[in-house]
């Protein structure tokens, strides 16, 4: 029980560690640093290096979702039930369901969007009214705000786990 519970623990801190610092390192270091080298569309790159950077992070989240569930439902299985299991089962697939939706289909959207708009071009340089760029703060608000549910409820089930 106690590797299970590791492991458990361990999950949910490299998930939650990991979307701390894309957000709060990742992302503004490399925004700054290609532009401060004077690269020229900085923006266009440091999107494009982000992007790719967020992308291979979920697919960390989606591992990071499936080993926390497994954990919980090995630890079911093999006794005792850990306390509120129905709870921590729901918010573990809650984590997961949001991670999925951000990087299937949100991400997706962004990808069709930036096609569309032409890769060599920065949402940001259209005018404030284009819907594409419009539609491109809307996607991007919307995966911002994704993270925070498996920050939210990682931090809830690494409560209960750390209190068990």
């Amino acid at each position: 029980m106690l590797a299970l519970r590791f492991a458990a623990v361990v999950a949910i801190a490299v998930w939650i560690g990991g979307l701390l610092a894309l957000g709060a390192i990742a992302a503004p270091a490399i925004f700054d640093a290609v532009a401060a080298r004077g690269i020229l569309d900085a923006r266009i790159v440091s999107g494009a290096v982000f992007g790719e950077v967020l992308r291979r992070f979920h697919l960390v989240a989606y591992v990071c979702g499936g080993a926390i569930l497994l954990t919980l439902v090995a630890r079911a299985v093999l006794g005792p039930r850990p306390r509120r299991f129905a709870l921590r089962c729901a918010i573990a697939g809650v984590m997961a369901t949001a991670a999925l939706y951000a990087g299937l289909i949100v991400q997706a959207r962004v990808t069709a969007l930036q096609q569309e708009i032409g890769v060599n071009v920065a949402p940001s340089s259209l005018p404030a009214d284009d819907p594409r760029r419009v539609e491109f703060g809307r996607l991007h608000g919307r995966s911002a705000m994704l993270q925070f549910v498996p920050i939210a409820g990682g931090l809830l089930l690494l409560l209960w786990e750390l209190g068990d």
